[in-house]
């Protein structure tokens, strides 16, 4: 098979979802296209009737941004190609060793399946596999929080209705988020998902107006109405934020009559720029006020979604973190940790489930990249992964690294966890620094303590940091 634009869009495509859970927008797949066709920017606007610097201000370098961090290398225009079809080959590569003529012999594989045919002899040695030709999982198996997802469902269905979800990164929010709008969107319901992360920091959060354009055009994008920013807005004579209201009532929510549900993703990404939280955490809670008293309003359904405890300074009156329902995502317990193997195709028992928590709790991410990784090399076994997960060499490095590159930008933070890391109990910490870690998802509160979130933490970076 040849590289091609094709392969060249999965890969990207598989890339963004495992890292980010979403996968490429319209857009960003039509830049891709004509980046592929070495086709300026300009040209890529004209051709789809976008304005150029829209291609080439946001959603292009945004694009670059996100494939760096997906990918793992530094990604451009100049060199996308390559970048893409180095995984390309990668892939290409473990592929041959998950084909059929590498899977182990059937007799040592119990397959469950409904033809009788299928049922083989019990394994014999130490395996995990219960299919042999199932398809290789991907980023989207889930495991169900019926009870979280229920009650998230049932409060966006009631006008006014604002729920505050919080979870360190990688503990499955977008996930849980992205499930509950598909549901409320066959009930009708328009939805928006946005991520604050993807303002640009330079341009767009250290300046409310600008902010808040960036906001308000991106909520334009997602309902597919067209931009009329400048029909609305009036900075001088009514203000940012009065502008940003206006936008939002007599164009997004007037536009239909069905319920607008905004759900804001990592809004803790504004916490570091008072100049920009400020005033927008305050209309969010004016927002709230008036769709649970005005009828025109009451169309709104507002979610919020951050990573850690919010230390920032807010009028008790203009949070919107001390209203609506909160939830926390808890880590998973032992038994969806059993449910999330099986999804993988892999036996679930205590043999499995009991050391792989010992190592990294029940935290979403850690575990799928155990299974999966379980189930795409049937050769390796439970014990090996384990004893190179604290590694370099482990299935985890790179997740490790790019946590020890970011605690190496930062000074103050990285003596903080050397702290946590190296004692034998829960620590007292610095305010900030303590909710900066937990957002990062390397510790865990332990009353008004902090401890590793997993012993895969406290080992790796006990080690690093001690050498």
């Amino acid at each position: 098979m040849a590289f091609n634009l094709d392969e060249a869009i999965k890969i990207a495509n598989q890339a963004v979802l495992a890292k980010f859970y979403r996968s490429l927008t319209d857009v960003e797949i039509i830049v891709l296209k004509g980046a592929w066709e070495r086709e300026e920017y300009d040209q890529i606007a004209a051709k789809n009737q976008y304005t150029t610097s829209y291609i080439s201000q946001d959603i292009a370098p945004k694009l670059w941004k996100i494939l760096t961090q997906a990918l793992g290398e530094k990604v451009k225009k100049s060199n996308f190609k390559e970048a893409l079809k180095r995984h390309w080959e990668k892939q290409c590569w473990d592929r041959q060793f998950t084909s059929e003529d590498y899977l182990p012999n059937p007799e040592s594989i119990t397959v469950k399946g409904k033809q009788g045919n299928n049922t083989l002899k019990e394994a014999a040695s130490p395996t995990y596999l219960t299919q042999a030709k199932q398809d290789f999982p991907t980023p989207e198996l889930y495991v169900e929080r019926f009870a979280i997802e229920l009650l998230c469902y049932e409060t966006l269905l009631q006008p006014g209705s604002l729920i505050r979800v919080k979870a360190p990164k990688l503990m499955g929010k977008t996930s849980l988020m992205e499930r509950v709008l598909a549901k409320v969107a066959k009930e009708g319901y328009r939805t928006v998902s946005l991520s604050l992360e993807m303002a640009d920091r330079q341009t767009h959060l250290t300046n409310l107006n600008k902010f808040l354009r960036w906001f308000c055009l991106n909520l334009s994008r997602e309902l597919k109405l067209p931009n009329q920013l400048d029909e609305y807005w009036d900075e001088e004579g009514m203000g940012a934020k009065v502008s940003c209201t206006t936008y939002l009532e007599e164009y997004l929510l007037a536009a239909a009559d069905s319920p607008l549900v905004l759900y804001l993703d990592d809004v803790d990404a504004l916490f570091p720029y008072p100049e920009v939280y400020e005033d927008f955490f305050g209309l969010l809670r004016s927002w709230y006020e008036k769709a649970r008293s005005r009828a025109n309003w009451k169309k709104l359904r507002l979610a919020i979604a951050h990573s850690t405890d919010v230390y920032i300074r807010l009028n008790i009156n203009q949070s919107p973190f001390n209203v609506g329902l909160p939830i926390e995502l808890p880590e998973l317990t032992k038994e969806q940790v059993q449910e999330f193997a099986q999804l993988y195709g892999l036996v679930a028992d205590s043999s499995l489930v009991d050391p792989l928590m010992q190592l990294v709790g029940g935290h979403p991410y850690l575990l799928q990249q155990a299974f999966s990784h379980l189930k795409s090399y049937s050769d390796v076994t439970l014990e090996q992964l384990l004893a190179e997960a604290k590694t370099d060499a482990g299935i985890y490095r790179h997740h490790l690294r790019q946590f020890w590159l970011s605690l190496q930008q930062e000074p103050k933070l990285m003596a903080a966890f050397e702290t946590v890391v190296t004692s034998t109990k829960p620590v007292r910490l610095e305010t900030i620094s303590a909710y900066q870690l937990q957002s990062m998802g390397l510790v865990k509160l332990a009353g008004n303590d902090v401890e590793p979130r997993c012993q895969l933490y406290r080992s790796y970076f006990g080690d690093v940091i001690g050498n």
